[in-house]
């Protein structure tokens, strides 16, 4: 006998293109699912009057009876069928719409097929299951850390090899890619694991203060100086002492974080006594310390005593394929802070952050997320809650246009021109709600021209059906 896990799920598929009636077929036949088709909504009606199906997809767009008509009844008849809606003309009123009477995704035309592919297969296995616990074990989840992209995965191997040594560690990457979290992962994987993790932000803290902050004072060493501080270095005895934004530090204080990493001791201010200490120094910055110390701003000894290994933390754009990853976990913090009964991330809404070079990073994408849990009113995140940068840091529109003026350095033009496309193209398809027809048209471009350039720059594929 047949188990209700071994049974082939059952697809209606309903559409008045009979272009995409068929593709559909085909892909979801190779894929093993039994599939039927209707021409039209009356005639998906009729059909759900006979039989129940275990998912449907249906266009909007169609006539006498539309896909919304076939979402209720659907709903009304097999609350546990899953309804995905398609259309070439999305956008926010029936997008909503959709979500509110229940269907499980929006996609716009034309969609990727692998994207087709995975919002099937989830669809399906949303049926009556629990979601995936946040605690997910392998390298999805590295601690705090997310991302299963292979840039990520070398960063995982490498803290694993880095944490079982004593030496010192440099981490560097942009702002907003997680070195904190880098460092508190090495932490967690060492052999000091027990002992204190103390985090110093170099930067964050007026110069005249780093000192008493990082070495401690004794009683009467200073005005004020009531009684006797144990500085940040010493409260990390035994454990991991993480300096972000190295590369702040002034010149005095280099010469004397310079001791503490040679002699492993520290001195209070207003002290003559030395004090032992054993503290693992993991360092970060988001500057080029190696330039630095060419241009005397940093110390070269110093420089070289941190740097013992070296870890670099890709920026976000070079690990696209994290980016859903992190969507979804910030979708499930802010969601659940906010007390929002929002349920995903819109397919077409993905795809634009997807296609988003993020100057900030992860932290920015947080902060996207954030920014749109708490405007949404519906129960998706559509592209209209997304507020993303529309030129990278350093391209922003000026008063005369949004060309810079050219940088003494030079620049390279082709590679320059190519970026602004790039994010010109992206600004059309978010402007466009996802529909690529509607994005060429606001650029003046036939839809031939402007699919070119989208797999020009990897922001579609050519297995995608093309839009009609």
């Amino acid at each position: 006998m047949t188990t209700p896990a071994e049974r082939t799920p059952r697809i209606l598929i309903v559409d008045d293109e009979r272009s995409m009636r068929e593709f559909l077929e085909i892909m979801l036949l190779k894929e093993g699912y039994a599939v039927r088709s209707a021409v039209h909504g009356q005639e998906a009606l009729d059909i759900l009057a006979k039989e129940r199906f275990d998912l449907v997809i249906t266009d909007i767009r169609m006539k006498p009876v539309g896909g919304l008509e076939v979402l209720k009844g659907c709903k009304a008849r097999y609350p546990n069928t899953v309804v995905i809606i398609i259309s070439a003309y999305a956008s926010t009123e029936t997008a909503v719409a959709a979500m509110k009477e229940g269907a499980y995704d929006y996609l716009p035309k034309p969609f990727k097929i692998d994207e087709m592919r995975t919002v099937i297969r989830n669809a399906l296995q949303s049926r009556g299951e629990e979601p995936l616990p946040a605690d997910r074990q392998g390298p999805l989840y590295y601690g705090c850390l997310i991302g299963e992209s292979p840039p990520m995965r070398r960063v995982y191997e490498l803290i694993e090899r880095v944490a079982k040594t004593s030496s010192n560690v440099l981490i560097t990457g942009e702002s907003g890619t997680g070195k904190e979290l880098v460092a508190k992962a090495i932490h967690r994987q060492s052999p000091r694991h027990d002992r204190p993790f103390v985090a110093v932000n170099c930067g964050g803290v007026p110069e005249s203060l780093i000192e008493s902050e990082l070495f401690g004072f004794k009683r009467g060493a200073f005005t004020g100086a009531a009684a006797t501080h144990k500085g940040l270095v010493e409260a990390a005895q035994g454990g991991t002492l993480f300096l972000d934004e190295i590369g702040e530090l002034s010149p005095t204080l280099q010469v004397k974080l310079l001791r503490l990493v040679q002699e492993k001791t520290v001195r209070m201010i207003g002290d003559t006594d030395d004090i032992p200490v054993d503290v693992r120094i993991v360092s970060a910055t988001n500057r080029d310390l190696e330039a630095m110390v060419i241009e005397g701003a940093f110390r070269e000894d110093l420089y070289y005593r941190l740097n013992v290994i070296q870890l670099r933390l890709p920026p976000l754009r070079e690990r696209r394929e994290d980016v859903p990853l992190l969507a979804e976990y910030f979708l499930d913090k802010f969601r659940k802070e906010f007390q929002k009964d929002i349920k995903k991330i819109s397919s077409y809404a993905m795809d634009i952050l997807k296609g988003y070079d993020f100057p900030g990073n992860v932290r920015e994408l947080e902060n996207i997320i954030e920014r749109g849990v708490a405007l949404e009113s519906s129960s998706i995140i559509l592209p209209d809650s997304l507020t993303l940068a529309s030129f990278k840091r350093g391209r922003q529109p000026e008063a005369g246009g949004f060309l810079p003026s050219l940088p003494p350095e030079g620049l390279d033009l082709n590679h320059f021109l190519a970026d602004i496309e790039k994010e010109i193209l992206v600004q059309a398809l978010n402007q466009a709600r996802g529909v690529k027809q509607r994005a060429a048209e606001l650029l003046g471009l036939t839809f031939r021209s402007f699919r070119y350039r989208l797999l020009k720059y990897g922001l579609t594929s050519e297995d995608e059906p093309k839009e009609g």
